[in-house]
């Protein structure tokens, strides 16, 4: 399975004010797996860039004028996504501001089934709390030290990570033998997770763990949970 963990960084909110996007950032996924294939680009907004983006950003104009523009790199975005489901947070947002400008630069649009918003999952989740990148990077323990400024790929990168959390946490998939898009992993080189920064807590109760060791008492001594401890 192919995933695309996707963000944007715009001139503003709406497209239709005369907003536009002046990068993209995204992160391959396979099976759930990082293969290290990215897509990343600068693009020049061809508008002034409002001061209060570039405060958020840290993109002036002086940095965008010689990047390309949307349409010059609209297939390679599009061959680069294909039909992978595109992994954002607050999906709403980019999706607008993508197929706005997929229709300016006359390419076919995204249909919105093919976005999975995290901030959705994260509020389905943890109801009434904080959902914001940064505040389930700090219930995931995952290190953002380094998003000084918002930037579309390393954006991404975090996300990924939080997105991994938020359907279960890192696990390695059996079908990795066909996970790296830039082949199959070598025979004899099995992927294995690194630790948890921080362990999950613990989701068994009181009542349940009571209710299991009265079970194992009524297997006898035979029981595998006695022979294996």
């Amino acid at each position: 399975m192919r995933e695309i963990v996707l963000d944007t960084e715009t001139t503003g909110f709406e497209p239709d004010d005369g907003d536009r996007i002046v990068e993209i950032g995204a992160v391959e996924l396979i099976n759930h797996v990082p293969t290290g294939g990215t897509f990343h680009k600068y693009i020049n907004p061809e508008r002034a860039m409002p001061q209060e983006a570039f405060e958020v950003h840290g993109l002036g104009d002086e940095f965008l004028a010689d990047k390309p523009k949307f349409a010059d790199v609209a297939d390679d975005f599009l061959g680069f996504i294909g039909d992978a489901k595109l992994v954002i947070h607050n999906a709403a947002f980019d999706m607008k501001f993508l197929n706005a400008e997929l229709g300016w630069a006359k390419r076919r649009l995204l249909p919105m089934d093919q976005a999975v918003d995290t901030l959705a999952i994260a509020r389905k989740r943890f109801p009434g709390a904080p959902a914001s990148l940064d505040a389930l990077c700090r219930r995931f323990g995952i290190d953002n030290s380094a998003r000084t400024l918002h930037g579309a790929l390393l954006d991404s990168e975090i996300l990924a990570d939080v997105y991994l959390e938020l359907i279960g946490g890192r696990q390695p998939d059996f079908g990795l033998a066909e996970a790296a898009s830039s082949g199959p992993v070598a025979e004899g080189s099995a992927w294995r997770p690194p630790p948890r920064a921080t362990p999950l807590p613990s989701r068994l109760t009181e009542d349940e763990a009571a209710a299991h060791t009265a079970f194992v008492e009524q297997l006898g001594d035979e029981a595998l949970w006695r022979k294996l401890g």
